[in-house]
């Protein structure tokens, strides 16, 4: 995954270093890649989608046929059978195809028939001639491995079709054919690295179902073998859906190779995977070029011809039935070898082959005995001539059940050239393939063939209902030398089209998909052939690429590795022991977004095809998982955005926030168009008044969309789980474990929300981001107001800065304002804290410490008073060291904000002394969450105010001494409801005083100590009183209620800015929105803004550890304005701003909706009444501590 142009993580596991080479089929084009790689000293892993089949393992009998069948009506939209069964049919409208799954692909079930690839084929325009130059000498090299032989006699269908086909078939003539079959026995070579010898032909006839006696030279005993002598690894069982780039090796520069990481990821699922160098598909034409369809979809570049030129090879099948001649084209059992000569059994499935001067061959096949024969009489065929023909069909096969086999048939199988204009195309909502076969011209004259042999066989001619039915599937990823004519180079790399003859480094086609044209014969040596001229450049092209990586190999010098299981299937060691179905709606950005996700969770760790091996934490890995599925955003990608990767972790703990439980999502998306995007989210789930929550933060997740790109924009929003779509989720649950996942999510879940114990502890935690970086030297002055009272004010020197240059030592001095009692600017372990920042842009800051601060406590006095006596006096102070004439930038956190705002609406101090003004979570409006309302509505105030009694400053540390009456106050104040609890005792007391003031998450652990250890020692609470006016009122009023300021917004001429945190916890963002409101309707000569920082609460908008990237950066822009000298006026004048009244009540506050916080998520009544209940229970406490 990348953010911008950078690298910066993975979610794969990297602990299984992959393969050179990931073969993927093992038919007539994958057995040879990995085969000639093995040979070569590389690193191949094979796999296969279907299972190992063994001769006693092959359909004998008509039921167990149809238990190894698999049949998808593609019109109808159903299929049946097991995904692994060693047939599949594929049928769609007026088409009909059938393919081979097994290791050893379409060898296992073919007729083995192996003729030379025709010189009209190799003469097609679409044929590539960088072919011609090796192809005689490849041909005879699939021709030695597959041992291919001559039929030793004429069987009887062979003799029948000698005495007619010569006449019957216009301008015929007897092709000569060999099968990739044993006829003579041998002994076994004692040399292990040649392929092993078969068992000898029995002429059984049923070759087509599986040889069940070990006679075939299927590429699983010829080429698999060999490759798994040489090392090969074979993993049966196991589907590729589809190949994407490794995200490590993207950006990297053409030609060069990272050492230790592989270019491709091959999946067999949405989670599971394995990294390659080198993918080579060989999964026949519908495999190769599906996994090519879904690998596109997920942003893998394509020729625009992937899935045209796809070709039925011109072939048709037909049956004759009920012929009185000699064919005896029936299979044979193991009990009738015995009573039939050799030459006068079935043979194999076909022994002879004519070829008309039309362009087409026909041939005569033996039906093996497992065929179930009334499908070829009646049920998938229509008779000719004519008439009773699927009667006929019953009757016959009566009389077979009965022994009277007075009839006789045989299967006509057909091959030509068609136009190789058929089309291959993937539903994308559906997630299936669908096919159009080519035009056909010889097929009218293919049947005037058959009718004719029929009528001179006599009998009734059984044709395909289908006008094209097909074995032989040609092309779909055809081979030419440029993108715009085929998929591959004639080499078998796949075109990368966004750039000119460009190819994917190290992803490969070998298999039937590459043939772009019809051969007109059976295609099989001819695949091999193309098989073995693409491997002669695809070991090159590994071997090269080892020898970049600084790899040592060794060719034809490989030891035969011992392998105990090599045909072991995956499901061992991918099979997770909890699978999940989620689906959750929502909106991102404000635009409809849903996601659909499949979730692997496990406690064993799954490595490609490694054994599992244990975790000692089991309980916590069973709540983490993979995540694969897909994303539905039409306003950002009109296609489905696909989970490349994802990680789940459904008991996330941060040590900042012992008590909060975590569900983490992170989802890599990919997009057909190419593009990546990152989606995260997380469910917050918090002790916050026992489980009244728990529904709502467990079915939202927060979330935010980014592409990966730079400067790209980041999409925020929530997407939740419905009722119907958990219930869906829970009934779904697969896996060996789903009780003890149910039992240990509702166990952390009880343990958030009722029993409320910390998984971390603040104490525990490394204070590892202390930062030892000197503090800046102060000077301390002591000031007397003009009440009488000793402040303080601390002033640092930019001249102390040596990097400061001397014209930028001549700006203004900068006056900061802590909120109530706890320090936001002068942070000693933060190394970018705000008097740090100012004084390396070169402004003297000076820190005010008022009456409230806990260096001068004051034990009586208002928010009033530090506006009319500690501000002035603070200013008076800086204009005594500078003169008059210059100007300060106030900037002003909270209560210091209200204070600020009552010393210049109240006449207090001079907005001619001011530069700039900047409030952060304050202004002259106060507007607060509606849980702090309600506890400013109840006397919580007054009855704190009554327990401390005359002295009103409360001890925080727990170190410090305290009275009875302090410690009542303090343990209440740990009782009181909080969104987010701590495990610091002085943490505790305080949030449950004023409710939390930061989100913990964004504070370091060594501010955090240092706030609640080193800063806060005691609090000052006389001015809560006049705090809570303000808070009921909304907006600054005297310490007797009264509006005192509003009425004198002509004492405000000065450039503001007003900055709230997003994510409110005290104060809403509505106090940032009408203050600014407020001053552009009342001083709109002067420049005003409003910034609104997403993620941040209250105060940890100065001391959160981004604090310097996101909140001081509007604050710096202000003041330099400030310093600029810049109004609105200068600008744009009030008229073109609009800023009249009508229009300013026009304007609403886009972030007013979620301002209220998590109180929004119950009716405020039940908020009311909560509290209402808890008063009561104090009131009782009291009672009884005071009069019982």
């Amino acid at each position: 995954m990348e953010k911008g142009a950078e690298v910066v993580g993975r979610f794969w596991n990297e602990e299984e270093d992959g393969y050179d080479a990931v073969v993927v089929g093992s038919g007539y084009g994958g057995s040879v890649a990995a085969c000639r790689m093995s040979m070569a000293g590389i690193k191949v892993c094979l796999v296969e989608k279907g299972r190992k089949w063994e001769a006693n393992d092959f359909p004998t009998n008509s039921l167990k046929l149809m238990s190894a069948v698999r049949i998808e009506n593609k019109s109808l939209g159903v299929s049946f059978g097991p995904k692994d069964a060693l047939f599949q049919v594929y049928e769609q409208e007026d088409s009909l195809a059938a393919v081979a799954c097994g290791l050893g692909g379409g060898s296992l079930v073919n007729a083995g028939v192996m003729i030379p690839t025709p010189i009209r084929a190799r003469r097609n325009s679409n044929w590539p001639k960088e072919w011609e130059k090796e192809w005689e000498i490849c041909e005879a090299s699939a021709s030695a491995m597959l041992r291919i032989q001559s039929i030793p006699v004429k069987f009887p269908i062979a003799k029948a079709m000698e005495e007619i086909a010569g006449r019957e078939i216009e301008g015929s003539f007897q092709s000569s054919i060999k099968l990739s079959m044993n006829f003579r026995h041998e002994e076994q070579q004692l040399d292990s690295m040649k392929p092993k010898q078969r068992a000898s032909c029995l002429a059984c006839g049923n070759c087509l179902s599986g040889c069940p006696y070990n006679a075939k030279n299927s590429t699983d005993k010829n080429y698999i073998d060999l490759a798994v002598q040489a090392g090969c690894s074979v993993k049966t069982g196991c589907q590729v859906l589809f190949v994407v780039k490794n995200t490590d090796a993207i950006g990297k520069e053409e030609g060069t190779i990272c050492k230790n990481i592989r270019r491709w990821l091959v999946f067999f699922n949405e989670t599971d995977y394995v990294p390659s160098d080198f993918v080579i598909l060989s999964a026949g034409v519908f495999g190769t070029t599906e996994i090519l369809f879904q690998s596109q979809m997920r942003g893998l570049k394509l020729s625009e011809r992937l899935g045209s030129g796809f070709s039925c090879n011109g072939n048709n099948v037909a049956y004759v039935a009920g012929s009185p001649a000699p064919l005896s084209a029936y299979g044979l059992d193991s009990g009738q070898f015995s009573k039939i000569p050799f030459q006068e059994r079935p043979g194999p499935s076909i022994s002879s082959s004519y070829t008309s001067s039309l362009g087409f061959t026909i041939q005569g096949a033996v039906l093996p005995k497992a065929f179930p024969y009334l499908l070829f009489k009646g049920i998938t065929t229509y008779g000719w001539p004519p008439g009773y023909w699927f009667l006929h069909g019953i009757i016959e096969k009566i009389g077979q059940i009965l022994g009277l086999n007075s009839s006789q048939a045989m299967v006509l199988n057909a091959m030509g050239y068609d136009e190789s204009d058929g089309k291959i195309t993937f539903d994308k909502e559906t997630n299936k393939m669908c096919f159009s076969p080519p035009y056909d011209p010889l097929l009218p004259r293919k049947i005037k063939a058959f009718q004719k042999l029929t009528m001179k066989l006599g009998g009734v001619l059984f044709m395909s209902r289908y006008r094209s039915t097909s074995v032989h599937l040609l092309g779909g990823c055809n081979a030419s030398s440029h993108p715009s004519d085929g998929v591959c180079n004639p080499h078998g790399q796949v075109f990368d089209p966004q750039f000119p003859i460009s190819v994917h480094p190290g992803l490969y086609v070998c298999d039937a998909s590459l043939i772009p044209s019809s051969v007109g014969v059976n295609p099989c040596l001819t695949i091999a052939t193309a098989a073995e001229l693409v491997s002669r450049h695809l070991v090159q092209d590994v071997l090269k690429c080892k020898t970049r990586k600084g790899i040592e190999c060794l060719v034809n010098t490989v030891e035969q590795k011992t392998i105990l299981n090599p045909h072991r299937k995956l499901d061992s060691s991918m099979k997770p022991t909890v699978v999940i179905k989620e689906t959750m709606r929502g909106y991102v950005g404000g635009m409809p977004c849903s996601v659909h996700l499949k979730i692997k969770m496990n406690c064993l760790k799954q490595n490609a095809f490694n054994e599992p091996c244990l975790v000692k934490d089991e309980s916590y890995q069973l709540l983490r998982g993979k995540v694969g599925g897909y994303v539905v955003f039409r306003s950002v990608e009109k296609d489905k955005l696909y989970v490349m990767d994802g990680d789940i972790d459904l008991c996330g703990v941060d040590y900042r926030t012992p008590y909060t439980q975590y569900m983490h999502y992170r989802l890599l998306l990919s997009a057909s168009s190419g593009s990546r995007y990152v989606l995260e989210g997380r469910k917050i789930m918090n002790p916050y008044l026992f489980a009244f929550y728990a529904w709502t933060e467990s079915t939202t997740m927060h979330v935010t969309f980014k592409k990966v790109a730079k400067n790209s924009m980041i999409l925020r929003g929530e997407l939740c789980i419905s009722m119907p779509e958990l219930l869906k989720s829970l009934i779904s649950l697969e896996g060996n474990r789903k009780g003890k996942f149910i039992c240990l999510l509702l166990q952390s879940l009880f343990r958030t929300y009722i029993t409320q114990v910390p998984r971390e502890y603040h104490e525990d935690s490394p204070l590892f981001d202390l930062y030892q970086r000197d503090y800046p030297d102060s000077t301390l002055h002591d000031i007397k107001t003009g009440d009488g009272f000793i402040i303080s004010c601390r002033q640092w020197k930019c001249s102390q800065n040596p990097l400061v240059l001397e014209e930028e030592r001549n700006r203004n001095p900068v006056l900061l304002l802590n909120g109530h009692s706890t320090e936001s600017y002068y942070l000693p372990t933060e190394p970018n804290d705000l008097i740090r920042t100012l004084l390396e842009e070169g402004h003297e800051t000076w820190l005010l410490q008022t009456r409230l601060h806990p260096s001068n406590p004051s034990n009586n006095f208002t928010i009033e008073d530090i506006g009319r006596f500690d501000i002035p006096a603070a200013i008076d102070k800086i204009l005594e060291l500078h003169g008059p004439c210059v100007k300060i930038h106030l900037v002003a956190h909270c209560v210091g904000g209200l204070a600020v705002h009552i010393a210049l609406m109240g006449g207090h101090v001079s907005a001619d002394h001011l530069a700039s003004l900047s409030c952060t979570n304050s202004s002259m409006f106060f507007k607060i969450t509606v849980s702090s309302r309600v506890k400013m509505c109840l006397p919580l105030i007054p009855i704190s105010m009554l327990i401390l009694g005359k002295n009103k400053i409360l001890p925080i540390f727990q170190t410090l001494k305290a009275t009875p009456r302090q410690q009542l106050l303090r343990s209440i104040a740990k009782l009181i409801p909080r969104y987010e609890r701590c495990t610091c005792d002085e943490c505790e007391v305080f949030s449950g005083i004023f409710g939390n003031t930061f989100w913990h998450e964004n504070v370091s652990p060594s501010m955090h100590h240092w706030l609640n250890k080193v800063s806060l020692p005691r609090l000052p609470m006389a001015a809560f009183p006049h705090l809570r006016k303000i808070c009921n009122n909304g907006f600054i009023v005297d310490s007797n209620g009264k509006n005192s300021y509003l009425v004198h917004p002509e004492r405000m001429a000065l450039p503001t800015l007003y900055i709230s945190g997003g994510r409110s916890l005290l104060v809403t963002p509505q106090t940032s929105f009408l203050a600014n409101k407020y001053m552009m309707l009342h001083q709109s000569d002067f420049r005003h803004e409003r910034v609104v920082v997403e993620g941040f609460g209250h105060s940890d908008l100065l001391i959160g550890e981004d604090s310097y990237k996101k909140v001081f950066p509007p604050i710096l822009s202000h003041i330099r304005l400030a310093e600029d000298g810049r109004k609105n006026s200068e600008v744009s004048t009030a008229e073109d701003l609009n800023c009249s009244k009508e229009a300013m009540d026009w304007g609403d506050d886009r972030y007013e909706a979620g301002c209220k916080g998590f109180w929004t998520w119950v009716s405020p009544s039940v908020d009311v009444w909560l509290f209402l209940a808890f008063s009561v229970m104090l009131f009782s406490v009291l009672y009884k501590v005071f009069f019982g």
